[in-house]
């Protein structure tokens, strides 16, 4: 029973000292909300606006000639209008192709930038850890409930934001 109240009162010590060392940082905050990853995120973006417009103008064409050759599937030979519809088929398959090749390629670079962005701030969270002798910082992700005093997000990303302008992306 000694032993038992001595493990337990170790416990106790242990995960008090712990807990005051502890700090919480939204990580998604911190890449969505400091001018790095701000910047990296418009750019991407953009990227994905422009190439929807592109796909969307090349998907119109296609309906546009599609209905072009419905107008002329009694002026034509079945040979022709067969031939003029597997034609159209290879472009459609094609331009979707294109479109999911497009879009996996932002996605890549949007998860690059992101490791970027992680590499970046990870020395910097560890010299703000020595710095105010914190010992144990999570993701506000795996924190159940904690006190908004030991968030230290803010103070991350005005760092970030003092040393970082922007990411490079692929």
């Amino acid at each position: 029973m000694k032993n038992f109240l001595i493990i337990i009162f170790f416990l106790f010590l242990t995960s008090n000292s712990f807990a005051d060392n502890t700090y919480f940082i939204d990580f998604g905050k911190v890449l969505n909300n400091s001018k790095a990853g701000g910047a990296a995120q418009d750019g991407l973006k953009k990227q994905f606006q422009n190439q929807s417009v592109k796909f969307k103008k090349a998907e119109e064409g296609i309906r546009k000639e599609e209905s072009q050759i419905i107008a002329q599937k009694s002026t034509i030979t079945k040979e022709e209008y067969l031939s003029k519809i597997n034609t159209l088929r290879k472009k459609v398959a094609d331009l979707q192709k294109n479109k999911q090749d497009s879009f996996k390629k932002i996605t890549a670079a949007r998860k690059s930038a992101k490791i970027s962005l992680l590499k970046t701030v990870n020395p910097i969270i560890k010299k703000y850890m020595e710095e105010n002798n914190i010992r144990l910082v999570l993701d506000k992700k795996s924190v159940l409930m904690g006190d908004e005093n030991l968030e230290i997000t803010d103070q991350i990303i005005t760092i970030l934001n003092k040393n970082v302008s922007s990411l490079k992306i692929n």
